[in-house]
């Protein structure tokens, strides 16, 4: 078997050879040359006894093994990085953390938190990605996922760090020409701007009085984010559900106004921090996920 520093070494050229897409360009950036590289790709493979490339005159191309090796790869050396530059900085937070955030949240929630997080941490450094895909941390995607709704079992922690309020909206010109909806029911006979992912979203709830009423609805434009539907709402197209956050900036500006305000949206969205707990948490980790639960 080989040694801890041999098979890290073996993974750094192994992800170099993916990053750079050749074993000449892997060769230039870690100082080997291209015959070192490939040798050193081919004592990985012995090793795991799996092929990790796919080689030919045109590309270097990762098998389903290999992309699965690359993410445990990231993982380690992820970690391994933080951890020396936490020890390095003594009990003051450090090293890299990497954040995934759904797109329209973070760019509206999460990102103003992080100069202040910055400023609080000047030895963390931030690598987000803002994606609606979600990144796992248990497979050493991310070391921070944030995302919304209920959550499924699993080993992951999952931190509540806040609740975001749904609301309907529309833009003034939609309403002029329409109508205003009076009650929830009313909703069936205007065009309602639906996500195009969860058919449980056709069936919008309210509280009337005591009780919950939940309304079909039904429309000609769908979208896969609230963003884009408060777009949608603006541009005069219907009649939109979303979070509160994604439409806030257009309810100030007048661009949209809420409707049936008397009926209030029975549902909220739960934001969650997810990651991998235990006694190694990093400080870094920690800290960003109390700054966000505190701010949010």
């Amino acid at each position: 078997m080989a040694q801890g520093t041999d098979r890290l070494r073996m993974m750094e050229v192994f992800l170099t050879v993916l990053d750079e897409g050749s074993f000449s360009a892997a060769a230039r950036r870690l100082g080997m040359t291209p015959s070192g590289i490939s040798r050193t790709l081919d004592r990985t493979e012995a090793r795991l006894g799996l092929r990790l490339i796919t080689r030919s005159t045109r590309a270097l191309v990762p098998t389903e093994e290999g992309r699965r090796y690359a993410q445990v790869a990231r993982r380690i050396l992820a970690e391994l990085d933080g951890a020396e530059e936490e020890l390095a900085a003594g009990d003051r937070p450090s090293g890299l953390l990497r954040v995934s955030a759904a797109v329209s949240h973070g760019r509206l929630r999460i990102v103003p938190l992080l100069d202040e997080f910055a400023r609080l941490y000047p030895a963390v450094r931030i690598d987000l990605t803002l994606t609606d895909r979600l990144e796992d941390p248990a497979r050493g995607e991310t070391d921070v996922a944030i995302r919304f709704g209920t959550l499924g079992d699993s080993r992951l922690v999952a931190r509540k760090l806040g609740e975001e309020p749904m609301a309907v909206v529309a833009a003034p010109a939609y309403l002029a020409a329409r109508g205003s909806p009076r009650t929830p029911e009313e909703l069936k006979h205007h065009e309602c701007l639906r996500f195009n992912f969860d058919g449980n979203r056709a069936r919008w709830p309210f509280r009337v009085g005591d009780e919950r009423v939940e309304v079909r609805v039904d429309g000609r434009f769908q979208a896969n984010s609230g963003e884009a539907l408060g777009m949608l709402a603006v541009a005069g197209l219907g009649i939109a559900r979303v979070a509160r956050f994604a439409v806030e900036d257009d309810l100030r500006a007048g661009r949209l106004c809420e409707v049936l305000a008397d009926y209030p949206v029975d549902e909220r969205h739960a934001v969650h921090a997810l990651f991998v707990g235990g006694p190694g948490l990093p400080g870094r980790t920690r800290a960003l996920v109390e700054h966000l639960a505190s701010r949010l």
